[in-house]
């Protein structure tokens, strides 16, 4: 068995602490791993597992491999998608990366943004549904429902089987009355996004419903690169594919589906009312996270950042502060915080993509003060690390190191800085930084110039592969 781990995804309902260039598979929201991190260390324990492929987007590699690094665990192969399809091309990507070795193994396939409170429980429905899988059906994994809820879809079950169902029908996000009616048949379970078959069975139902988007990947794949760890995917090929759900796919069109139940403790954390239902809160039915004081407020979800947060007086409340943004949103409407991301997107605002501080395979660099014609950055070199050799059209560089050790490229000249040591780049000059020691390099960046867009850079080398 091969764990699939789709990697993708956005999480624009939870902004702002989910961002695209950060999104919610990389936070630590219900507990002390990230998402991912839970995700992978959730296979622990299942028998003839292997090391699982890993789908994620282009801009997000660095982050992930690293998160997995931190857990211990490794993919077999990181597969970049070039743009966002959907889920159905990438599990295809997934499915003939897998069968390349000559194999064909069944594929678990888990989004890395779900919380799963109970791994025996996951494991055990996973185990059921391998005869399944086995005897050439496409299983889903169907979560047993607790209350009439209206944001999730649902999978009606059919004849029974061993241990679950054949799937009589998906239907799409009700009405609460409709979810109260599915709720009290005990025919409906919600549709979890997990699923388990063989990496043929689905390839072949794929040809038979999709061709188009089958041929696409298939090109896509031929073509890739291998760039480090990573498998770049051909983009003009993964471009002509379809944006399209596994589950409009595949999953609605097969005679051969079939759902097992699950009773895990499992949400999708969807948005910042999940998230509030599912954590433990407060004598007050408040969830409190960070330096937060709350008088007669009750029903609340306060996530703060760096600074103090007070409620008074308050009801039902979503408040999220960071460094940059605060969001304050009624609980019932959190669904809609995606309406805010799309204004910030409308109106080029960096804070739809980026945090303040932003993360890179080297380290980070959290932009501190900016005004005309300059800026200020924190910028944080990990140990053995280094920045692309690269030079500016429009902006100049002063340099102040306030701990570790600094190994400056500048024009011809090599310079080491230590601590209260300074050096300035001026516009033009090829320049590169490389912490050479074993500690963190910090340092302080004031960028003067006409222009200081992340997209002045132009870069000669890079260790990381990118352009």
């Amino acid at each position: 068995m091969i764990p699939v781990i789709l990697c993708g995804g956005t999480g624009s309902r939870l902004w702002p602490l989910s961002r695209e260039a950060y999104p919610k598979q990389f936070l630590s929201l219900a507990g002390n791993q990230t998402m991912l991190q839970a995700t992978a260390l959730r296979l622990d324990g299942l028998p003839e597992v292997e090391a699982p492929i890993l789908v994620c987007n282009e801009a997000h590699r660095f982050a992930a491999a690293e998160q997995l690094q931190e857990v211990g665990r490794a993919a077999q192969s990181i597969l970049l998608e070039p743009c966002a399809r959907n889920t159905a091309p990438a599990i295809a990507l997934a499915a003939l990366c897998a069968m390349e070795q000559g194999q064909d193994p069944l594929l678990l396939v888990l989004p890395a943004d779900h919380v799963v409170a109970d791994t025996a429980a996951f494991q055990q429905s996973v185990s059921a549904a391998k005869k399944l899988a086995e005897d050439g059906l496409l299983v889903t994994f169907g979560i047993v429902p607790t209350c009439a809820e209206t944001g999730y879809g649902y999978i009606r079950s059919g004849d029974a089987l061993e241990c679950g169902w054949k799937v009589a029908e998906f239907v799409e996000k009700p009405d609460l009355a409709t979810a109260e009616q599915y709720l009290a048949s005990g025919d409906y379970n919600w549709n979890s996004g997990m699923f388990l078959f063989r990496a043929s069975r689905y390839l072949e139902e794929l040809a038979q419903h999709n061709p188009a988007m089958l041929d696409a990947c298939r090109a896509a794949l031929t073509g890739a690169a291998r760039d480090l760890d990573f498998t770049r995917i051909d983009a003009a090929a993964f471009g002509r594919c379809p944006s399209v759900s596994v589950d409009y796919a595949v999953m609605e069109k097969t005679e051969s589906a079939a759902v097992v139940p699950m009773q895990a403790g499992w949400s999708d954390v969807g948005s910042w009312s999940a998230l509030w239902e599912l954590a433990e809160r407060d004598e007050n039915d408040n969830l409190l996270r960070g330096d937060v004081l709350a008088e007669d407020a009750s029903g609340c979800l306060v996530h703060g950042g760096d600074r103090l947060v007070g409620i008074l007086g308050v009801q039902d409340l979503v408040v999220v502060d960071t460094d940059d943004a605060l969001m304050v949103a009624h609980k019932g409407r959190v669904q809609d915080v995606k309406k805010l991301v799309q204004r910030l997107k409308q109106s080029a605002r960096s804070e739809a993509e980026n945090h303040r501080k932003v993360f890179r395979p080297w380290g980070y660099y959290d932009s501190i003060d900016a005004g005309p014609r300059f800026q200020v950055k924190r910028i944080v070199v990990k140990p053995g690390c280094q920045l692309s050799l690269q030079m500016h059209h429009h902006r100049a560089e002063h340099w102040i190191v306030v701990r570790g050790t600094a190994k400056v490229t500048r024009g011809d000249d090599q310079l080491l800085l230590t601590e209260n040591e300074s050096t300035f780049i001026p516009l033009g000059v090829v320049h590169r930084l490389e912490n050479p020691g074993a500690i963190p390099l910090e340092l302080i960046e004031v960028q003067s110039g006409s222009y200081l867009g992340e997209d002045d850079i132009v870069r000669f080398e890079d260790k990381y592969g990118r352009n």
